[in-house]
Protein backbone atom coordinates (compact mmCIF):
# COMPACT_ATOMS: atom_id res chain seq x y z
CA UNK A 1 0.00 0.00 0.00
CA UNK A 2 1.34 3.35 -0.83
CA UNK A 3 1.32 6.38 1.92
CA UNK A 4 1.44 10.16 2.21
CA UNK A 5 3.07 11.50 4.76
CA UNK A 6 2.43 15.72 5.94
CA UNK A 7 4.79 17.34 7.89
CA UNK A 8 3.42 19.84 9.68
CA UNK A 9 0.30 20.63 6.89
CA UNK A 10 -1.15 23.88 7.41
CA UNK A 11 -4.21 24.12 5.29
CA UNK A 12 -7.12 22.20 6.72
CA UNK A 13 -9.06 22.08 3.26
CA UNK A 14 -5.48 20.32 1.49
CA UNK A 15 -5.50 17.99 4.02
CA UNK A 16 -8.71 17.01 3.31
CA UNK A 17 -8.51 16.90 0.14
CA UNK A 18 -5.50 14.58 0.81
CA UNK A 19 -7.74 12.43 2.74
CA UNK A 20 -10.41 11.83 0.10
CA UNK A 21 -7.78 10.62 -2.64
CA UNK A 22 -6.09 8.00 0.02
CA UNK A 23 -9.93 7.24 0.79
CA UNK A 24 -10.51 6.78 -2.96
CA UNK A 25 -7.14 5.04 -3.74
CA UNK A 26 -6.56 3.26 -0.70
CA UNK A 27 -3.38 4.90 -0.07
CA UNK A 28 -2.36 5.45 3.57
CA UNK A 29 -2.44 9.00 4.75
CA UNK A 30 0.00 10.05 7.89
CA UNK A 31 0.03 13.51 10.13
CA UNK A 32 3.40 14.68 11.17
CA UNK A 33 4.39 17.05 13.86
CA UNK A 34 2.38 19.83 14.30
CA UNK A 35 -0.81 20.84 12.81
CA UNK A 36 -1.81 24.33 11.35
CA UNK A 37 -5.14 22.92 12.40
CA UNK A 38 -7.41 21.07 14.84
CA UNK A 39 -8.11 17.06 13.81
CA UNK A 40 -11.85 18.71 14.03
CA UNK A 41 -11.53 21.25 12.15
CA UNK A 42 -14.60 21.86 10.04
CA UNK A 43 -12.78 23.17 7.01
CA UNK A 44 -10.98 19.41 6.50
CA UNK A 45 -14.02 17.21 7.77
CA UNK A 46 -15.70 19.11 4.63
CA UNK A 47 -12.89 18.66 1.72
CA UNK A 48 -12.91 15.02 3.33
CA UNK A 49 -16.49 14.70 2.92
CA UNK A 50 -17.95 11.45 4.09
CA UNK A 51 -15.26 9.13 3.38
CA UNK A 52 -13.18 9.86 6.41
CA UNK A 53 -13.80 6.48 8.01
CA UNK A 54 -12.47 4.87 4.53
CA UNK A 55 -9.12 6.51 5.20
CA UNK A 56 -6.10 4.66 7.12
CA UNK A 57 -4.32 7.75 9.16
CA UNK A 58 -1.99 7.72 11.66
CA UNK A 59 -0.86 10.91 13.50
CA UNK A 60 2.88 10.71 14.39
CA UNK A 61 4.29 13.46 16.90
CA UNK A 62 7.91 14.04 14.68
CA UNK A 63 9.28 13.12 11.53
CA UNK A 64 12.33 10.82 12.71
CA UNK A 65 10.03 8.67 14.76
CA UNK A 66 7.54 8.20 11.67
CA UNK A 67 10.39 7.37 9.56
CA UNK A 68 11.66 5.02 12.14
CA UNK A 69 8.20 3.15 11.81
CA UNK A 70 8.83 2.96 8.14
CA UNK A 71 12.49 2.01 7.81
CA UNK A 72 11.79 -0.76 5.51
CA UNK A 73 10.18 0.73 2.64
CA UNK A 74 11.43 3.11 -0.22
CA UNK A 75 10.86 6.53 0.86
CA UNK A 76 10.73 9.36 -1.44
CA UNK A 77 10.44 13.49 -0.49
CA UNK A 78 8.83 15.82 -2.61
CA UNK A 79 10.53 18.80 -3.22
CA UNK A 80 10.83 21.11 -6.24
CA UNK A 81 14.63 21.33 -5.30
CA UNK A 82 15.25 17.63 -6.43
CA UNK A 83 16.98 16.90 -9.60
CA UNK A 84 14.86 13.41 -10.22
CA UNK A 85 11.66 13.54 -11.40
CA UNK A 86 8.34 11.24 -9.82
CA UNK A 87 8.16 9.60 -13.47
CA UNK A 88 11.90 7.98 -12.88
CA UNK A 89 10.83 5.85 -10.23
CA UNK A 90 10.27 2.55 -10.76
CA UNK A 91 7.00 1.64 -8.21
CA UNK A 92 6.19 -1.50 -6.20
CA UNK A 93 3.16 -0.35 -4.62
CA UNK A 94 5.15 -0.04 -1.19
CA UNK A 95 6.42 3.57 -1.22
CA UNK A 96 5.66 5.98 1.17
CA UNK A 97 5.64 9.75 -0.17
CA UNK A 98 6.52 12.85 2.49
CA UNK A 99 5.43 16.41 1.94
CA UNK A 100 6.22 19.60 3.88
CA UNK A 101 4.24 21.89 4.96
CA UNK A 102 2.26 24.61 2.01
CA UNK A 103 4.02 27.68 3.37
CA UNK A 104 7.93 26.39 3.28
CA UNK A 105 8.26 22.80 2.34
CA UNK A 106 10.55 20.41 3.05
CA UNK A 107 13.31 21.82 5.97
CA UNK A 108 17.16 21.83 4.26
CA UNK A 109 18.02 19.34 6.60
CA UNK A 110 15.25 16.94 5.62
CA UNK A 111 16.57 17.02 1.81
CA UNK A 112 20.33 17.54 3.29
CA UNK A 113 19.77 14.05 5.30
CA UNK A 114 17.54 12.28 2.39
CA UNK A 115 19.67 13.79 -0.76
CA UNK A 116 18.91 10.24 -2.26
CA UNK A 117 15.95 10.33 -1.98
CA UNK A 118 14.26 13.46 -3.32
CA UNK A 119 12.05 13.57 -5.83
CA UNK A 120 10.60 16.64 -7.94
CA UNK A 121 7.67 17.33 -10.35
CA UNK A 122 8.69 19.88 -12.74
CA UNK A 123 6.52 22.89 -12.86
CA UNK A 124 7.17 26.13 -15.03
CA UNK A 125 9.84 28.47 -13.86
CA UNK A 126 7.51 31.08 -13.47
CA UNK A 127 5.81 28.85 -10.75
CA UNK A 128 7.23 28.32 -7.42
CA UNK A 129 5.30 24.79 -6.80
CA UNK A 130 2.09 22.70 -7.24
CA UNK A 131 -0.69 22.96 -4.25
CA UNK A 132 0.09 20.15 -1.84
CA UNK A 133 -3.11 18.66 -2.70
CA UNK A 134 -2.30 18.84 -6.46
CA UNK A 135 1.03 16.88 -6.29
CA UNK A 136 -0.48 14.64 -3.65
CA UNK A 137 -2.68 13.63 -6.56
CA UNK A 138 -0.01 13.59 -9.16
CA UNK A 139 2.25 11.19 -7.09
CA UNK A 140 -0.17 8.86 -6.40
CA UNK A 141 -2.16 8.45 -9.09
CA UNK A 142 0.96 8.27 -11.01
CA UNK A 143 2.64 5.55 -8.92
CA UNK A 144 -0.76 3.87 -9.61
CA UNK A 145 -1.16 4.10 -13.25
CA UNK A 146 2.72 2.16 -13.09
CA UNK A 147 1.08 -0.64 -11.03
CA UNK A 148 -2.22 -0.84 -13.19
CA UNK A 149 -4.57 -0.12 -10.53
CA UNK A 150 -4.46 -2.79 -8.27
CA UNK A 151 -7.51 -1.75 -6.37
CA UNK A 152 -9.82 -1.83 -9.35
CA UNK A 153 -11.11 -5.10 -10.14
Amino acid sequence: MLEIALVTPEIPQNTGSIARLCAATGTGLHLIGQLGFAIDDKHLKRAGLDYWSSVCMGVHQDLDAFLELMRNRPIYFMTRKAEKRYSEVVYSGNEVFVLGPESIGLSDDVLTRYASRLLSIPVRSQVRSLNLSAAAHVVVYHALEKLKFPFCP
